[in-house]
């Protein structure tokens, strides 16, 4: 996408961002409503509209300034609220629903996947405006992939990090969960250190590579 000016890319990217976040925590709400606690439910937020889950830093400042300076694109929505006491079994539960945000932007990057290769054979039709559903697919792939990457890390509050603390011992889980108020700061401090992007580039790249070889794109 080197070719395209700054407003191309922000309208290249504006769906699949609000998409990845907005399915990743409906994922979570409907998961967590399946096993018992209807708390997203009740509030509203098992939803698409993308309003009712838009953060102010986390989807739209953060995308735009990874965006301008950095090699690499993410972002987050406000978290669909969970009340874990509701759930039938609180620590097995905690992990599915934690897992399902990272598993619906896997299936989303497939989606995204069709898309691109729909837009790439209709440029081989003579579609010129097919160029931009292309573009726009491989920003899908790229954003969920990121995004099930990095929230697969296990530092708290990230959902590996919830997986990670239902497979510990309690007394261990619990003194694992009391790194979550320093979470941000942890990533706030690898992102700008370039760790993240270390941690994060090759898995991204290697999964890239494998959707782009299963869709020849």
């Amino acid at each position: 996408m080197n070719n395209l000016n700054m407003m191309q890319e922000i309208m290249v990217w504006v769906i699949p961002v609000l998409f990845a976040v907005t399915v990743h925590e409906v994922a979570h709400g409907w998961i967590a409503s399946k096993l018992g606690d209807k708390t997203a439910l009740m509030l509203g937020r098992l939803t698409l509209n993308p309003f009712k889950h838009i953060d102010l830093v986390g989807t739209v400042l953060v995308p735009l300034a990874c965006l301008l300076v950095g090699n690499f694109i993410f972002g987050w929505a406000k978290p669909v609220p969970v009340d874990w006491r509701n759930l039938r079994k609180p620590r097995r539960d905690a992990a599915l629903v934690a897992f399902a945000g990272p598993a619906s932007n896997f299936i989303m990057a497939l989606l995204w996947a069709f898309v691109a290769k729909f837009g790439a054979f209709a440029m081989q039709q003579g579609y010129g405006n097919a160029l931009f559903l292309a573009y726009v697919g491989q920003a899908g792939i790229a954003i969920n992939l990121l995004l099930m990457i990095l929230n697969l890390i296990p530092i708290p509050p990230l959902d590996g990090s919830r997986v990670v603390s239902s497979l510990l011992p309690r007394d261990l889980a619990n003194i694992y969960g009391a790194i979550e108020p320093y979470g941000l700061i942890i990533l706030l401090v690898l992102m700008f250190s370039n760790v993240l992007s270390m941690i994060l580039l090759p898995p991204l790249a290697w999964m890239q590579q494998f959707i782009h070889g299963v869709f020849a794109l």
